[in-house]
């Protein structure tokens, strides 16, 4: 099928602009001629419907989509038959999230929680219907006048009980190196906990004008949060309270049976800073004082695994004189 352009009709809609190409989808602007309201037409690439396993990410975001009705949410539209393969969406005034941050770099503290508190909202009510975004990031958070938030682009979203979708390039697809939690980065599914960590990393960088963790490549920015902790916030921007920090540590765990295990706790945390407690960690990173005690049994574990072959070696040299 010929690409759509602005002035063409699809069905009972007029497209009015392109908003955005991605490798899978065009995403138009367009007028429903029945309604007068504007609304996002999202028109896969043919070779997409073509692709067993890449139409029916399609169609699934498209039902993750119906299953949600959430201010915080951008809606997904299906009341009609339609000549061609298409989503239509709710149209989101407002600028996204990347924008604001290219623009300012940093926000003001008092800025950067509500619009996490928003977030956090969205996904806690995403999650109690067991589905789990695992893409979040500036790109894919509308802000309008008032800081409120709509969560856009649900492609790679899941429900936690669907069967898993693989192909050869779908790697590709599961997560934005920069947000991806780490046990996505070892290939694991990923549930809501990886979303909560996504969201540390974006008010991380609200906060911080940075991410937490850089490379030269994709690769190496992922092997950075599996190995490492990410700099203290408070020394790239003292202003940050001990409280917000704390935050923010229990957001980046690496190890996600340690982090916020639900986007609600993580809310109350933002909700009420005077009453988190501030845990003893290892100077100008998010490791806690335990990380230590980790390595020290590591380390005894591995002078257990040496001692015996200090001893065979010991014994050879002393059956060689």
């Amino acid at each position: 099928m010929s690409a759509l352009e602005p002035g063409d009709s699809l069905d009972h809609y007029r497209i009015e602009a392109v908003i955005a190409r991605s490798g899978m989808a065009v995403l138009y602007k367009a007028a429903d001629l029945d309604s007068g309201r504007m609304v996002a037409i999202k028109v896969p690439h043919a070779e997409m419907e073509a692709d067993p396993v890449l139409f029916e990410r399609f169609r699934r975001e498209e039902e993750i989509g119906q299953m949600l009705d959430h201010p915080g949410i951008v809606k997904t539209y299906n009341d009609e038959q339609r000549s061609r393969v298409y989503m239509v969406l709710e149209w989101v005034e407002g600028r996204l999230l990347r924008t604001m941050l290219n623009e300012e770099k940093k926000l003001p503290h008092e800025r950067a929680v509500r619009i996490a508190l928003g977030i956090c909202d969205a996904l806690d009510y995403m999650h109690k219907r067991g589905i789990v975004h695992r893409d979040l990031k500036p790109e894919n958070v509308m802000v309008d006048a008032n800081d409120q938030i709509k969560l856009i682009d649900f492609g790679i979203a899941m429900k936690e009980d669907a069967r898993r979708l693989t192909f050869v390039n779908l790697s590709a697809m599961l997560g934005t190196p920069d947000y991806i939690s780490p046990e996505q980065v070892k290939g694991q599914r990923g549930d809501q906990r990886s979303d909560i960590y996504a969201l540390g990393i974006m008010l991380y960088e609200m906060l911080t004008g940075r991410v937490p963790f850089a490379g030269p490549n994709p690769l190496a920015v992922m092997n950075e949060r599996v190995l490492n902790e990410p700099p203290a916030p408070r020394q790239l921007n003292p202003e940050i309270s001990p409280e917000l920090q704390e935050i923010l540590y229990r957001a980046l765990e690496r190890d996600p049976r340690h982090r916020y295990a639900t986007a609600h706790e993580m809310e109350w945390d933002l909700e009420h800073q005077d009453e988190v407690g501030v845990e003893e960690r290892t100077t100008g990173s998010a490791g806690r004082v335990r990380s230590r005690k980790m390595r020290g049994r590591m380390l005894l574990y591995a002078g257990l695994f040496l001692l015996p072959i200090l001893l065979f070696g010991l014994m050879w040299l002393l059956a060689r004189r």
